[in-house]
């Protein structure tokens, strides 16, 4: 039997609410694009910014990334694509963290989305969709913001 001493119990519990202040983010490319590059510079200003980042590689199917997403207590999903199936693609993540009662969870899209595109996959839930040349330093911002969404 173990026994716990009260300070050491109030010591741990005191780390993981201060490890919970640091947001998580999955960062994944979605479907059979394999150009990772924006997506790694991403993450790396992500991390650079404090957050912890979990970058799933190329290839993902929206099932990986959700359970990834629910294994890591994630609190955004950034999905990166360049391919062009973002409209098949993106709502099935949706749906999968719908199904698995996650959809607190915030998604975020990069990549070449068209405009139109862009605002029907708000429309479906996506937090937020930023284009090719959107600046990292508002990437890092809205992310932030995002985040702070998810905790209230």
């Amino acid at each position: 039997m173990i026994l716990y001493s009260e300070e050491l119990i109030g010591s741990e519990e005191s780390s993981l609410r201060e490890y919970r202040k640091i947001p998580k983010i999955i960062v994944a490319k979605l479907g059979l694009d394999g150009h990772d590059r924006g997506a790694k510079v991403v993450a790396r200003a992500l991390r650079d910014a404090g957050f912890e980042v979990v970058y799933t590689g190329i290839r993902q199917t929206p099932e990986m990334i959700v359970n990834t997403a629910l294994q890591e207590d994630a609190d955004v999903i950034g999905i990166s694509m360049l391919s062009g199936s973002h409209m098949t693609l993106v709502p099935m993540v949706l749906k999968l963290l719908k199904d698995n009662g996650a959809e607190d969870i915030k998604v975020v899209v990069g990549g070449t989305i068209p405009p139109d595109d862009a605002e029907k996959l708000k429309e479906m839930g996506v937090a937020e969709v930023f284009p090719p040349d959107t600046p990292l330093s508002y990437i890092v911002k809205r992310i932030k913001e995002l985040v702070e969404e998810r905790r209230k």
